[in-house]
């Protein structure tokens, strides 16, 4: 049985051992993939695969787990195992990962507790959710025979709190429900965050995360061990090799050479784990959210990152780089030849159906009166859409509207005719409105855009997302209100046989054949802002602002014979034709 064991150095069956590891998160990468970026991981010469769990995916609702297809936690570690892979794995409740809530589940803003914390309430749910994760992880620790070495405690807990008694409530839930690996914490490098963060004198390893300068940041770190009177071996837990994306913000690059430089840098004093290796895409609505004082800026759907392998899990001139940066200090380490994914195109794709959101609305969402508005929370929403509608009578040829306390985008109809948009910081602004009949349909469509995932907005009131309070008119809050939820965790429901209105948000549906499989991207410069689903998957938002106007279709959504894209389009702009592309577009952001 191998053993590991952290010493002065990190010990594998008893020497001495280097960790060259990079980040693939198994919940951004389509299943059939993963053994293609693992493998890539292996050809470099590394020899550990490091990945978060999201609790959000893995327990959307309370009680209700998943543990199936792109979350199959277990398949993706025996894979990594089967290439020769160690494993890392963070299962803390909190990732960040520029994922949707820091991986926390949204149900839990409907619970009067405080995350992160030792509060009872909040642990009786980390509890319950360990129950489960934690018997997919055990059988998979080296002791057992598996790829396992270290688990994480919490993620980066000193740039949040300092709570102690927290962290070994943490750490004795994971004890108590298997786990025999050695645990480790990992936070910034500087001696605030390790202090609050760490659980030093408790003897559990210390790392950081950084992306350059590793002699600064790994003296910062050994001072703080010496301090402790602790000898342990250096890892940089996340070295940043790229960035995410926030809509209407130019692509952020660094250059392949200058990393694989301070890769070198910090190879010679310790251990690395790439953060992010593959970074995939954020399917669905798991897009995070960054914390901007009043304003939150929401990040992409690609988690490209501009990493070794790019979104589709192909080498970059990073990894290029990389290659043979290692090859030349560690002449020892095996590389192998890299995959290498092919793409397809095909065009153009005409239009198949289209119908307006409206008309098909009570065929794809059941409706929910209440006297004021309810969150997205109460209604038991976690993500996507949410419709309101109520009667307004005519009091006054023009009107004074107001969304009061409302996140994230509000897109008003009077009558099925669109009068506004309003994004966080508008709402709440005046809208006036004409008033062409004496009883009229007032529709607001607002979109949850993504919950912040790290800083102190974590769980403040503006993390609820919806209408918050009310909407006015005149200086009164508007009444009698129906709800439609809108997740769209699928488009099946749509009925195409209604009508469709112009200007309205609409859905537009294409049919093909394909008689090959190949991953490919898919062409969205002439739309709006909206989702899109390939054979009923949403495979995330887009955006007219960019920097990215197209989307990425892994293979393993296609099948061969007849496939279909539906795209939920909301500014009333679309396309008679589509097409599909064999790499990704972006708009010019200068």
């Amino acid at each position: 049985m191998t053993t590991f064991e952290i010493t002065e150095d990190f010990l594998l069956d008893g020497k001495p051992f280097k960790i060259l590891s990079g980040a693939i998160h198994y919940f951004r990468v389509e299943p059939s993939d993963w053994y293609h970026s693992l493998y890539n991981l292996k050809a470099l010469g590394f020899n550990t695969v490091e990945t978060y769990v999201p609790w959000n995916m893995h327990e959307p609702k309370k009680g209700a787990f998943r543990f199936d297809g792109i979350l199959d936690l277990e398949r993706f570690l025996t894979i990594a195992q089967e290439l020769g892979l160690y494993a890392i794995v963070r299962p803390s409740p909190y990732i960040c990962a520029e994922w949707e809530f820091g991986g926390f589940p949204a149900w839990l803003l409907n619970e009067p507790i405080r995350l992160r914390t030792n509060e009872p309430a909040y642990l009786a749910h980390v509890a319950e959710y360990y129950d489960v994760l934690m018997s997919k992880i055990v059988p998979h620790q080296l002791s057992n025979g598996g790829n396992v070495l270290m688990i994480q405690i919490e993620n980066e807990y000193g740039s949040y709190g300092e709570e102690k008694a927290y962290l070994r409530s943490i750490k004795e839930l994971m004890i108590e429900r298997g786990i025999t690996a050695p645990f480790f914490t990992s936070d910034g490098p500087w001696r605030a965050t390790l202090r609050a963060g760490s659980m030093i004198e408790e003897g559990i390893l210390v790392t950081g995360n950084f992306g350059s300068k590793a002699k600064e940041n790994f003296a910062s770190m050994q001072r703080f061990f010496e301090e402790h009177e602790k000898k342990w071996p250096l890892m940089c837990m996340e070295f940043w090799d790229g960035w995410f994306n926030r809509w209407n913000e130019p692509i952020i690059q660094r250059d392949p050479q200058e990393l694989a430089e301070a890769v070198r840098e910090v190879l010679a004093q310790g251990s690395i784990n790439l953060y992010i290796f593959h970074g995939g895409t954020n399917f669905g609505f798991m897009n995070g959210c960054s914390a901007r004082g009043v304003i939150d800026l929401p990040q992409i759907t690609s988690y490209d990152y501009e990493a070794p392998l790019n979104e589709q899990g192909n080498p970059t001139e990073k990894y290029y780089a990389l290659q043979k940066m290692i090859h030349e200090n560690y002449p020892e380490i095996q590389q192998l030849k890299p995959l290498i994914k092919q793409t397809i195109e095909k065009k153009p794709i005409p239009l198949a159906n289209k119908v307006s959101l409206f008309a098909t609305l009570d065929t794809i969402s059941e409706p929910v009166q209440a006297t004021y508005p309810q969150t997205m929370e109460q209604l038991g929403q976690n993500t996507g859409y949410l419709l309101y509608r109520t009667m307004i009578e005519k009091d006054a040829e023009e009107e004074r509207l107001r969304v009061i306390d409302g996140r994230d985008r509000s897109q008003l109809f009077l009558n099925g005719e669109w009068k506004a948009t309003q994004y966080q910081t508008e709402i709440g602004e005046d809208i006036q409105v004409s008033m062409a009949q004496e009883n009229n349909q007032l529709d607001l469509l607002i979109e949850n855009m993504g919950r912040v995932n790290y800083g102190h907005k974590l769980f403040a009131d503006t993390q609820k997302k919806g209408i918050r309070t009310g909407v006015m008119a005149d200086l009164h809050f508007l009444t009698g209100w129906t709800h439609y939820s809108l997740p769209l965790d699928s488009c099946e429901a749509v009925d195409y046989s209604r009508e469709w209105q112009p200007s309205q948000p609409s859905f537009y549906r294409y049919t093909f054949e394909l008689d090959e499989l190949e991953d490919t991207f898919i062409d969205l410069e002439k739309f709006g802002k909206g989702v899109v689903f390939v054979n009923q998957v949403n495979i995330g938002r887009f955006w007219e602002v960019g920097p990215t106007v197209s989307l990425y279709i892994p293979k393993g959504f296609l099948k061969e014979g007849m496939n279909e894209i539906v795209i939920f389009e909301t500014e009333g702009t679309y396309e008679p034709e589509i097409r599909l592309v064999k790499e990704p577009l972006y708009k010019d952001m200068k």
